[in-house]
């Protein structure tokens, strides 16, 4: 149990108001971790600081917009003064849609990179140096998908922006390793959500059956376990760039 004690750590969890970002927060901080629940929805990060104490944990929210960097700035003065750090960053932030290529605005591609990608960069860059200047370590764990290589029909823009994020933690994990700041991704297969229930069709869930060995969706609580291993710097010490698919096989499906 030792190699999972997050006891002593503060975690903040951006998008963490969100289904699948509410329950590993809520395992984070069932191993001991203080945990930051950070978005726009106050109320919903209420109810997962609520879920976390029932736990046993510590938990308090934090409103702000993943995409502005003072929000960030501020949020990361606000936890200081809670916990005086932040050992574990988790970025959980999304956004989709399901429209057809020729019917993509630029509009709408930026509205969906600026909440994938810069929220995911912005986050990296203030808390990420925090870590990296604090010269204890630590743990940024961002959240992919299957979509992100090979893409998947009708998520163009979401699945170019994920793309991106397995690019960045890549590169974020050579540039913070001198300073033992790892950097890893959770690619999820198909958890069904409130942002992508809008494209599960019938058609599509059969589609995504034939291509998932394990042939069911995933529970959201199958997600905690990679969260607390990458969260761990006992776990997963020597862990970095490492994207960890939690997909029910979808990854390594082809005919």
């Amino acid at each position: 149990m030792n190699l999972f004690d997050l006891t002593g750590k503060t975690a903040v969890i951006i998008g963490g108001n969100s289904t699948l970002g509410g329950t590993m927060a809520v395992a984070l901080g069932g191993h001991g971790a203080d945990v930051a629940i950070v978005g726009r929805n106050q109320e919903k990060c209420e109810e997962v600081c609520k879920r976390i104490e029932e736990a046993g944990g510590k938990a308090k929210s934090f409103a702000a917009d993943a995409t502005s960097e003072d929000d960030l700035r501020r949020v990361l003065d606000e936890v200081l003064a809670w916990t005086g750090r932040v050992d574990v960053l988790m970025n959980c932030p999304g956004k989709n849609s399901p429209t057809p290529f020729f019917e993509l605005t630029m509009e709408e591609w930026d509205s969906i990179m600026e909440v994938n990608l810069k929220g995911v960069v912005l986050a990296c860059q203030i808390f990420g140096k925090h870590m990296v200047d604090k010269g204890e370590g630590g743990s940024i764990i961002n959240i992919s998908s299957v979509s992100s290589d090979p893409p998947l029909s009708r998520v163009f823009t979401y699945s170019a922006s994920k793309a991106a994020v397995n690019n960045v933690t890549m590169f974020l994990a050579r540039e913070f390793a001198p300073a033992r700041v790892r950097v890893n991704a959770i690619i999820p297969g198909f958890f069904p959500a409130e942002q992508n229930r809008k494209i599960l069709s019938p058609e599509r869930i059969e589609s995504i059956m034939r291509h998932t060995p394990m042939n069911r969706f995933g529970e959201a609580d199958e997600l905690q376990g990679a969260a607390v291993f990458l969260a761990s710097d006992k776990a997963s010490s020597f862990v970095t760039g490492a994207l960890i698919r939690v997909d029910g096989g979808f990854g390594s499906m082809t005919i």
